[in-house]
């Protein structure tokens, strides 16, 4: 299902995406800039440098050019269950990444194999019944003391939810509020979480940004992410 779902958009991805944020005055890459920018942050104030990461539901690889930039030495590979979307990763990105489709439940790698694993906006796919199952897998391939970036749209946020409603590929997205998802993530195992809110000024509100860091605790930003750390370290 989130096979042929994935596949049938593949190809408008780009163009659909851009159409329903067109409110905010920003960009896809803008988006996929700042979650990367967000992470490399997290991960250098503690003095951590992954040699390998994880794109979970990487799609057509939005994300491999910033994370390449921030992480030139690490070995990526993006994982998506959409054969047609990593087929556009891998032309857009040769030999930038491993590029591994998967059955969409589980994780194709062993236990403790990734420093990092970063999925953005994924999960309002995925039927909430597959969410502590996946979210497990995640945890396993993740090494102990390792960092799990979950980012999501805010269904708090108006704005948010009306470029959710006017985006095809959004047509069956199920939101998610983050005390839900942290909820779900500790069923999963993943217990070490800090929720952090983002994007609360448009692009004409841009000069305001620098002063988000202030309101990373109000639950009205346009996204968040969840950071969290495996125990075991």
């Amino acid at each position: 299902m989130l096979e042929a779902e994935f596949d049938k958009f593949a190809g408008e991805y780009e163009q659909a995406h851009a159409a329903s944020i067109r409110l905010s005055g920003e960009t896809p890459d803008f988006f996929a800039n700042y979650k990367i920018a967000d992470v490399a942050a997290r991960m250098a104030r503690r003095g951590e440098k992954p040699r390998h990461i994880l794109d979970f539901g990487a799609g057509v690889g939005n994300s491999l050019g910033p994370m390449r930039a921030a992480f030139p030495d690490s070995d990526i590979v993006l994982l998506d269950p959409s054969s047609q979307s990593l087929d556009i990763a891998r032309a857009r990105f040769p030999g930038q990444a491993a590029f591994q489709a998967f059955d969409g439940q589980s994780i194709p790698f062993e236990d403790g194999q990734f420093d990092l694993i970063f999925t953005a906006c994924v999960f309002h796919h995925i039927p909430e019944a597959m969410h502590v199952g996946l979210l497990g897998e995640i945890g396993r391939v993740l090494k102990p003391g390792g960092s799990f970036f979950l980012f999501e749209h805010n269904p708090w946020n108006p704005l948010t939810r009306h470029a959710v409603r006017n985006c095809t590929f959004d047509e069956n997205a199920v939101l998610i509020n983050a005390p839900e998802m942290r909820r779900r993530m500790g069923q999963a195992g993943l217990t070490r979480t800090k929720t952090v809110y983002r994007i609360f000024f448009p692009h004409f509100l841009a000069r305001l940004r620098p002063l988000e860091r202030h309101f990373a605790h109000l639950p009205m930003g346009a996204q968040y992410f969840v950071h969290a750390v495996k125990p075991g370290l």
